[in-house]
Formats: C-alpha cells, structure tokens, sequence
C-alpha cells in the first residue's frame, strides 16, 4: 500500500511552492520523518519529511511550481536494504529493469545513447534549447541526460546550404570576438513574489524620497570608546544598525504617520514599532522583524540583528518571523552605494536607506574639516505622510544620530 505525500500547509497567504531540491532518490528506501525534499515558497524555504517508512517514488520534478495539497510523491511498503543492496521490491525491480535495458541497448549503438532518456527538467532545457536528445551523451545513472549535461549541451551548427550565387558575391558575416553564451534559469518563487510586490508597490503607492546626510563622527568616536567593554558585558559587538533602529523607534514615537498604515479605507497607527531588517541571503532578498524595538536596549538589538541575520544565511528564517512590520531599514551601504532610492515594503509607508560612509569635506564653526558623511534617504507613501512629517522624521534621524547621547537620554 502506497501512501501519498502533499504539499502542506504553510501560511495562510501561500498557494503554491516550488520544489527545489529533492533529498532523496527516486526507489531509494526512506525512514519516518525522515527529510526527502527541499520546498520553497515565496517567503522561506522548508524541508518535507517522510510521513512513513518505505520506498519512495517520485512524481513531481525539481523545478515544478505545486499547489498547496498537491501530490510531491508516494512512499511504497518496503523494506530496507540490506548493506548497499537496493530494496528487493517487485517495485523496485520494476524501476531499475527499464534503465538496465537502456544501458544495454546504448552500449550496442553508442551514438543513439540518450534517445528518449533526458530527465523531465533536462529535457525541458534542451527543448528550449533546440537541441535533439539523442545527440547528447548523458553522465548520469544508465547514461540518463541530467539537467547539468542539458545546461552544458550547445547546438550543433547547421551544415550551411548551397549558394546559388559565386561566393565571391555573397556578404560574410561578421566576426564576433570572445564567447556569447546565455543561459537560461527558472524564477525561484522567492523572485517572483519580490518582483511582483516591488512593482505593485511603484504602480499603487506615491512613492516620495527626500534625502539628508548624517556626520557620523560622534557614533564612530562613542563605538571606539566603549566597544570592546560592550563587547566584553554583552557578548556582542557594537555596530551601526542598533543606533539607527533606536533613532528611528524614537523618531517614530513623534512622527505616529511615519509607523502608518492603509487597510481599505483607514489608517492603522501602532503604537509599537516593529523594525523590518533588509537582509541579503543565498536566494534573494529577505526582510526579517524585530518586534518591539522601542522597548529594546541597544546590545538587545545587536543580538536580534545577528541571530536574525545568521537565520537568513542558512535559510531557517520562519514565516512568522518576517511576517509584519511596521517601518523598515536597509543598508545598501555595506554594498558601497552612495544613495539610492530605496522602494517601501508594502502595506509599510515608509522606509530608512542607510548608504556607505565616505570621507568629505563640511563646514562646522566656520572651519572647513573632513569628517565621515553618510546620506541616508526616506522613500514614503504621500497618501499617509505629508512633506512636513517626512522631513521632520529624518531631521530627527539625523539629529539623534549625531548626537548619540540623546538615544540614552531621551531628549
């Protein structure tokens, strides 16, 4: 008796995943629990266990976008093997005697090798590709064509047809230098939904930036003081995020619209803020939360900041936690940008763009001295936040930030 394996339920907001990566071999023996495939939604990535002991069998690809409640694969009663033997199933004798005779037969006639044995996702690419199957000599098990040799196979160049005219008369084609491959990759879930919400956001928000710049001298000067007693009490190092995310908490409490919301037809004001992270992982974008940043101490924010962001690198950040969000902050500067325009995460109104550090030239008392500037820039909705309140919330910003004892004052 087989049981089947579905796409579980994973967010009240996902319908579909895509299977990434499967853990497991098509007839290999699988235990309960056990993991067997990678799945990935538009907001995560998570592992789906076997249900039961026994023999797997595969039904959809890697690459399939499915349903939620859709069908992954079905585990067959089965045994385990013993020692490096497969399982000695009628199933599974089933499943290897087709690709033995394949082997057979490619070993009499090599140049008809792959003929009809591509992997669905291999043969997807070489149909793109406009390549013949049977012309492509496959590294995989019994001389299967895998997604990698489709994705390495080039086309054959057309034998060229006769020309009626002297060759003398006809025009050569250019010579191009260097090679012109391209190569083509399905959009990851994760891609699709950020593409889709980024252009929602331009089309349906008024999107405005006003911009200012932060002397980040008397931060730089405190961290140098006191880092490594912070580190020393805290078990963390004191960095840059956890003295933005206090200006901004604090800078929000005066300026209510800026933590806004529209749902239909109101405004939601909290009265907590809830701090968005943007982190860079493997697979794209994430923007993972630190709830109730206002009620947290500065090293507090520190260690939410890594554990945050070391979950996203692994990819083990959960649904819940990059769920909601009230106003978010992202740092384009650890790339090196100078500025930019960072685009609000919706339903947010608003957004902080922390940009890179340069050494420039400012007037301070009349004197001309170089001191480390940043800008930072605030995208906001102007449905819900009028000029006034945007530019005086950054000016805040700015002001707390350049003067760091106020964040410990509260003034």
């Amino acid at each position: 008796m087989s049981l089947e394996i579905k796409v579980p339920t994973v967010g009240e907001s996902i319908t579909e995943v895509t299977l990434a990566q499967w853990l497991k071999q098509d007839g290999d023996y699988v235990e309960m629990d056990e993991n067997i495939a990678e799945l990935e939604s538009d907001k995560a990535t998570f592992e789906l266990p076997a249900e039961k002991a026994g023999i797997l069998r595969i039904i959809a690809q890697e690459g399939d976008t499915l349903e939620i409640g859709a069908v992954v694969c079905t585990i067959e009663d089965g045994d385990a093997p013993a020692g490096d033997k497969k399982a000695d199933t009628p199933a599974a004798r089933a499943a290897t005697s087709a690709p033995a005779a394949q082997a057979s037969e490619a070993s009499e006639n090599p140049d008809s090798y792959a003929a009809g044995t591509a992997s669905p996702a291999a043969a997807k690419i070489l149909r793109e590709k406009g390549i013949d199957p049977s012309t492509i000599k496959g590294t995989g098990k019994d001389g299967r064509i895998t997604k990698e040799d489709a994705e390495k196979a080039q086309a054959k160049p057309a034998a060229p047809k006769a020309e009626s005219k002297p060759a003398a008369a006809s025009t050569p084609a250019p010579v191009v230098a260097g090679a012109r491959d391209e190569r083509r990759e399905k959009m990851s879930s994760l891609r699709k939904t950020i593409a889709k919400r980024l252009v929602s956001v331009k089309n349906e928000t008024a999107m405005l930036t006003t911009f200012n710049e932060v002397n980040m001298q008397p931060i730089m000067d405190l961290r140098a003081k006191y880092k490594d007693m912070f580190k020393e009490k805290h078990g963390v190092g004191l960095g840059f995020m956890s003295f933005f995310t206090k200006a901004v908490t604090t800078a929000l409490k005066e300026w209510p619209a800026v933590n806004a919301r529209i749902e239909e037809n109101e405004i939601v004001y909290s009265d907590f803020a809830d701090i968005s992270i943007a982190v860079s992982a493997p697979k794209g974008l994430v923007v993972p939360v630190i709830r109730n940043a206002e009620s947290m101490s500065l090293y507090q924010i520190e260690k939410e900041v890594i554990n945050l962001a070391t979950k996203a690198r692994d990819s083990k950040l959960t649904i819940e936690e990059m769920t909601g969000g009230t106003f978010t902050i992202t740092n384009g500067g650890v790339f090196g940008s100078m500025m930019s325009t960072p685009i609000i995460n919706a339903p947010q109104s608003a957004i902080l763009g922390m940009h890179n550090i340069v050494q420039r030239p400012i007037a301070e008392n009349g004197q001309v001295v170089i001191r480390p500037m940043m800008y930072i820039a605030l995208s906001y909705d102007h449905r819900v936040i009028d000029g006034r309140e945007s530019v005086s919330f950054l000016v805040r910003v700015k002001q707390l930030l350049e003067d760091p004892a106020r964040l410990l004052l509260e003034v």
